[in-house]
This record gives C-alpha cells, structure tokens and sequence, in this order.
C-alpha cells in the first residue's frame, strides 16, 4: 500500500516515536511510506529515516489553533493528497486528525484511519470541551476508523458519540534495549536519582513539579534529579531552575538517543502530566525495572499497577506526590520490591512489531472497507491471522 502519517509536530515524543516506529515497520515489509507534518520539524528524524519514508513539511500546519493558517493548511492537505494518490491516511495526534479528515475527500479513494494518542477534549473549559468535540465529529464524517493507544482514550471517544468502535493498539516500542540497558556513565554514581522523560511542554507540569520540590531537597540532600527532554518551555523551565537555586540538584540534559541508560540509573521514573494517552516512558521505565510514580491519568492503570510496579498519586496535589518520593527513599527494601514488580509486569501489548503488524492490519481493512463501499457490496473484516 502507499500510506500516508500525518502530524502536525514532529519532535521527539511519544507520539512522534510511535508514528515513526509504525511507519519504518510498514516501509521494512514494503510500503511506500510518507510523513506530513508541520513546521519546525526535529532534523534527526528525517537523518536517520530519510532512506525509508519519504518527508513533507507544511508550513501552516501547527499545532495551536490559528482559523485561517488552519483553512490553508487543509487547502495544501488537498493538493498534496490529490498528488501522492495513497490508499491510506492514518492521522496522529489531535488536531492533525481533524485537519487530515476535513482534507481526505480530495483523494475519494484514501481510507482514513484515525490514529488517537491523546483526547483532546478532556479540558476543564465547557467551550473548549463542545468546540473540539463539535470537530470531532465533524470528521468523523470523514473518517473511516479509529485506533487508540490505550482502552481509555478510546474509550472518552465512544463516550462522546464521536464513533461506534474504537480498536487499541498499544504503543509499542523495543523493550530489549530498556531490559538490558547499563546506566549511563555520565551521570551521578552516588545519591539517589529521580528521572523525569518528558518533553518541555506545559502539560508535563515540570514547573509545578520544581516548586513542590524542596522540602524533598531538604530531607535528601544527596538527591539527584535529571530531566530528559525538549519542547517550548526548555528554556523557562532552565530559568526557573537557576531562580530557585536548584541547579545543584536537578539538571536539565536535553534530548538522549539513549533514554534506557538513563533509566538504568534512575531509581524512580516520576510523571505529573495533566492530560496523556498512555506515556511511552511509563512502559520503558518498567520494561528497565524502574518503578514509576505518576499523577493519576486515566490510561494509566492499564499497565501501572498501584502498590506493585510503582505508585498512583492525586493528580492535582504534587506535594502529596513528595510525600510518597520521600517515604520510599527512606525504604530501600519497599523499592526494591517494586523493582522487581516493574521487571515482571507483563509488557507483550507493547511489543514493537505487534505496534507495526495491527497498525498495518487495520489500514488495511480501513482500505477494503473504503473499497467495499464505493463498489456498494458487502465487507468482511480481515481475521487478526490474515498475512500482511
């Protein structure tokens, strides 16, 4: 097939990784493969991939909402549909999905395959929350099927009477290199060491993690904190390091090509995200034995098992989180227990090739659908055994 992946930011995070990960799998069992995406793009992804999936920048398809960028964003979506004449649009991220239906009607053939990382509806404002919900179903006029990365999102859609069936397809990534990783060398060999995978980003609340911080500090003056990543608030998050006196204690080491090293070395993986799927580094810090502790998320229980693998704090009270920080440094023994949870959770929906082998699967009964339909006769499903 050809196939289309589009989304509007292409750095590196979770859903970029997993849109990546399911287009390199398609191209290795030969598909023609193109990634659209918007402005500003992570050079790196192109370097180390531009021999096997084909690139395409838009420059007025970003991320905020901007109406009339938006309106040329879908007026290039159509012409660049009509030009590559795929059989398969599978659209990441929120706003990319919405943008990718409302164009997909210029190339009539191109089943569309709805990719659901994040629910972007769930927000405390009631007209934000009726605006994106009036979207969704706007395309969905337009959209053939759904596939979420974790039973939750998926659920929220179907809630919200956006869809009548939603497939999960979990995240899926190489957990070897998590299981077998040593630590990295280059960080701290004394001290305990919380890590935080995040990109920069204000959802990720690495600002109301820095100000709740503190009295952890005080209690465990050996503590190291390391935040891995890149995103828009980079450089106030560095700022607000430098005004609170922290930077002897928590150091900001960008983006890593070797996330498994640092989590070899971390002793808990920490997460105060507002609103996520299910975060990739959830998984990947399991997958190394790190145990996880987490601000509630609704995703989150599907492989964070509170008390076992790691800890599920109130997702809106960050000292409470400290708390929990605090009392499991003091017991190296309960830690080590949840070490071990976190080596024997079963990890097999995250496995990389079922991430690429049920992707493609669905887009190819996305396709015959769309096929079926347009010849007016009668479709059957594609068994979960059927060769790709």
């Amino acid at each position: 097939m050809k196939i289309i992946h589009i989304l509007t930011r292409l750095l590196h995070a979770g859903s970029e990784e997993n849109t990546i990960a399911t287009a390199v799998w398609q191209a290795l069992h030969g598909h023609e493969v193109h990634i659209v995406h918007g402005p500003d793009p992570d050079p790196s992804w192109a370097e180390d991939y531009g021999h096997l999936l084909s690139f395409h920048t838009l420059p007025d398809m970003r991320h905020p909402v901007a109406p009339l960028a938006d309106l040329r964003a879908v007026l290039a979506l159509r012409t660049l549909f009509r030009a590559l004449d795929a059989d398969v649009l599978h659209t990441h991220q929120s706003k990319a999905g919405v943008l990718g239906a409302l164009a997909a009607p210029a190339c009539p053939r191109m089943a569309v395959l709805r990719g659901l990382h994040i629910v972007s509806f769930e927000t405390p404002s009631p007209v934000k929350r009726a605006l994106f919900i009036g979207l969704e179903h706007l395309a969905a006029l337009f959209s053939d099927s759904y596939i979420a990365v974790s039973e939750a999102t998926g659920q929220a859609y179907l809630r919200a009477g956006i869809t009548q069936e939603v497939a999960t397809v979990h995240s899926g990534m190489d957990l070897r290199r998590f299981r077998t990783a040593l630590p990295a060398a280059d960080l701290a060999i004394q001290g305990p060491v919380l890590l935080m995978l995040a990109a920069f980003e204000p959802r990720k609340r690495h600002a109301e993690f820095l100000r709740a911080l503190p009295p952890l500090l005080a209690r465990h003056p050996d503590l190291r904190v390391y935040l891995a990543g890149k995103g828009p608030e980079q450089d106030r998050i560095a700022t607000l390091i430098r005004h609170m006196g922290l930077a002897a204690h928590v150091h900001m080491l960008g983006h890593r090509t070797d996330p498994e090293a640092l989590i070899a070395r971390a002793d808990l993986s920490v997460l105060c995200s507002t609103n996520e799927g299910l975060p990739r580094v959830i998984v990947q810090s399991l997958a190394g034995g790190c145990p996880v502790v987490a601000c509630d998320l609704p995703a989150l229980r599907e492989v964070l098992r509170d008390g076992e693998n790691g800890l599920i704090c109130p997702p809106d009270d960050l000292p409470s989180m400290m708390g929990t920080i605090d009392a499991l440094l003091q017991s190296r023994g309960r830690l080590a227990q949840l070490a071990q949870g976190a080596r024997d959770t079963d990890l097999s929906k995250w496995e990389l090739d079922r991430l690429g082998r049920e992707s493609t699967r669905l887009s190819q009964q996305a396709w015959r659908h769309r096929r079926a339909r347009q010849a007016g006769y009668a479709y059957h499903r594609v068994p979960k055994e059927a060769p790709l």
